[in-house]
């Protein structure tokens, strides 16, 4: 059951263009959660943009219509500072929507993802930052089947907003694909990390050419893990993940080892 908060700021953005039927979805979602709700998203396809920053080149700004704004040649991250200090600056949004992405994000992909870039960059500026992403069949080659977030995520957004108080963590959360009634509930659930990066090179019909690409998953999967749950019992999950990225065990044992000299 999802709940009106007074006096909340949303905001919107994700990595598939502000044109995306995604984000569309995400409005519909937003809608049930406040009145105030603004989109500042790509103008464009951004996918596996990850945190990247336009620096040194020229944006635009084009408002599309009202609350509704294009970054033209801008990234996620680009457009969620955008937002938080020019758009929104007069009040910033608490609540940063990313998504909701054609095609899950799982695992260490998560770490290219435009998508949950956007929660990120939405948590560093003091919101509760989620990302959102529909899963899809690759492998029947079916397209984006947006029910099961128009039934699920709103509930799944107004937990958090319940729940978590902390600013200083974000969220990736993956929804299933397949009838809503297999969907089997809402796991909070770590990150698959993979044997080895899923990157590949991935040659093109066209000579001299190639993509990079996912040709295959690493295997094995962690059956607690969010990529095995997601695909092999069509659970929602939610990753909460850390803005705080420090390995303080490493600090302890490497500090005073590793000075001039030493070597």
């Amino acid at each position: 059951m999802t709940y009106r908060q007074e006096g909340l700021r949303v905001l919107i953005t994700n990595d598939d263009g502000v044109n995306a039927p995604g984000i569309a979805v995400m409005r519909e979602i937003a809608a049930t959660l406040s009145d105030d709700v603004w989109v500042v998203a790509p103008d464009g396809n951004q996918s596996g943009a990850a945190h990247r920053f336009t620096f040194g080149r020229e944006l635009g700004l084009e408002q599309r219509e009202p609350r509704v704004y294009a970054v033209v040649g801008g990234s996620p991250a680009d457009c969620v500072v955008a937002a938080m200090t020019h758009v929104c600056a007069d009040f910033k949004p608490q609540l940063v929507l990313s998504g909701i992405n054609n095609g899950q994000n799982l695992g260490d992909i998560l770490n290219c993802s435009g998508t949950v870039a956007g929660a990120r960059e939405g948590a560093l500026h003091g919101a509760l930052g989620i990302g959102i992403s529909q899963a899809v069949d690759y492998e029947a080659r079916a397209e984006v089947d947006w029910s099961n977030s128009r039934r699920f995520a709103a509930d799944v957004v107004t937990g958090l907003l319940r729940e978590v108080s902390r600013r200083d963590v974000y969220f990736n959360v993956n929804i299933p694909f397949g009838p809503a009634e297999a969907v089997t509930g809402v796991r909070v659930v770590p990150s698959q990390r993979f044997s080895h990066s899923p990157m590949a090179y991935y040659p093109s019909d066209n000579a001299g050419k190639f993509f990079i690409a996912i040709p295959r998953t690493p295997t094995p999967l962690d059956p607690t893990h969010d990529f095995h749950l997601l695909m092999h019992t069509a659970a929602i999950t939610v990753t909460p993940l850390m803005l705080q990225q420090t390995e303080f065990g490493l600090i302890d044992d490497l500090d005073g080892r590793l000075g001039l000299g030493q070597g």
